[in-house]
């Protein structure tokens, strides 16, 4: 699978180019949606999953702009969009958002995406007058192969796999591996039994 496969898929699923043209109207500087709204829609590929819409729980919009909206307008405006489309959104300014995690200061968007949790979930989509555009820092092999690794960056290995259990991914996506950067995670470890598999990266 490659990057441009990715973005064939996206295309030509109607719901998600529906949500993408909403968040382009908004005309937010250096925005993309990303987590769930594209790693969910390649993992249902590669499972051979064919559903209405993507298995996300939100959708997280973000962008950056200093001088743009803080936490409470953005929450106002998630609440707008869900209104206005019936879905739960999250739209975040990654200008403050290192304020979270006690981080400095994001540069853009992508060097936000860096912070996130999985390499898999680092990853956005954003739609141009038409022209889809992918932002994945920590790049798409890892997505592709079904591999869920934290992002080097995210050094919290209990709050990850504690996030990999209450999302319930290896239930909903069964070939996916779990993976680390220097040790292996055991499967009684991840899911408290012994029937997932398990790399070492």
């Amino acid at each position: 699978m490659t990057e441009q496969d990715i973005l064939n898929l996206i295309s030509e699923d109607k719901w998600m180019m529906n949500i993408l043209r909403i968040a382009e109207k908004l005309d937010l500087p250096d925005w993309v949606i990303g987590a769930g709204f594209v790693r969910n829609k390649v993992w249902d590929y590669l499972h051979g999953y064919n559903k209405p819409q993507v298995d996300t729980a939100d959708i997280d919009l973000v962008y950056y702009n200093l001088n743009g909206n803080d936490q409470k307008e953005d929450e106002k405006l998630s609440e707008k969009l869900k209104k206005e489309t019936g879905f739960e959104w999250e739209v975040v300014n990654e200008a403050y958002a290192h304020r979270w995690n006690n981080l400095p200061p994001y540069k853009s968007t992508e060097d936000a995406l860096f912070q996130w949790p999985e390499t898999v979930t680092a990853i956005g989509v954003k739609l141009e007058n038409e022209e889809l555009k992918l932002v994945a820092p920590y790049g798409i092999d890892d997505l592709a192969n079904l591999i869920v690794r934290p992002s080097p960056k995210f050094t919290d290995i209990n709050k990850f796999k504690e996030r990999v259990r209450q999302k319930r991914w290896l239930e909903k996506w069964p070939k996916l591996k779990i993976a680390l950067w220097v040790k292996l995670i055991s499967n009684r470890d991840v899911m408290g039994r012994r029937d997932k598999k398990c790399l070492v990266r």
